[in-house]
């Protein structure tokens, strides 16, 4: 992995990307709620599904939060379409990191140059664009959301 570009604390790098149904999702465009950044190397594989599913099944407890999580891995928006209706997604937006590929996840400092895809972490953004919480996983390691979630009601 790069060294990671951003601490807590940080303004959070923008980003203006397509979700899977080509709608654009800026970092601006969420001012106002706090944002988590679920990276994840790849769609259609084990972890990465499990990591997504969990995020659309914790939606509800998300809203309540005012929080929006967003997954982010290199694929295209097709790609991610396919895979959020294989999952039943039907309220979690799945950003396509694709061209520039893996340009947010270079901002970002998770993009895994030797293989080309992001690493697995979580960032949470608060309302002011700040980041607040930084976690970085190993790549077979499914997220604890529920950290994600504890830490969000403080």
């Amino acid at each position: 992995m790069n060294k990671l570009n951003i601490a807590v604390g940080d303004l959070a790098p923008e980003f203006s990307l397509p979700d899977q149904e080509e709608r654009e999702v800026s970092l601006e465009s969420l001012r106002g709620k706090k944002v988590l950044l679920s990276f994840h190397p790849l769609a259609w594989t084990g972890v990465c599904e499990i990591q997504m599913r969990t995020l659309e099944l914790k939606h509800k407890a998300f809203q309540e939060l005012n929080t929006v999580a967003l997954g982010v891995s290199v694929d295209s928006s097709d790609s991610k379409k396919a895979w959020a209706l294989s999952m039943g997604m039907k309220d979690t937006r799945l950003i396509a990191d694709f061209w520039p590929h893996g340009g947010m996840a270079k901002k970002y400092g998770l993009f895994l140059e030797e293989s080309g895809i992001s690493g697995r972490a979580n960032i949470l953004i608060d309302e002011d664009r700040s980041i607040a919480f930084i976690k970085i996983y190993e790549l077979g390691e499914v997220p604890d959301i529920e950290e994600i979630i504890r830490f969000l009601a403080g």
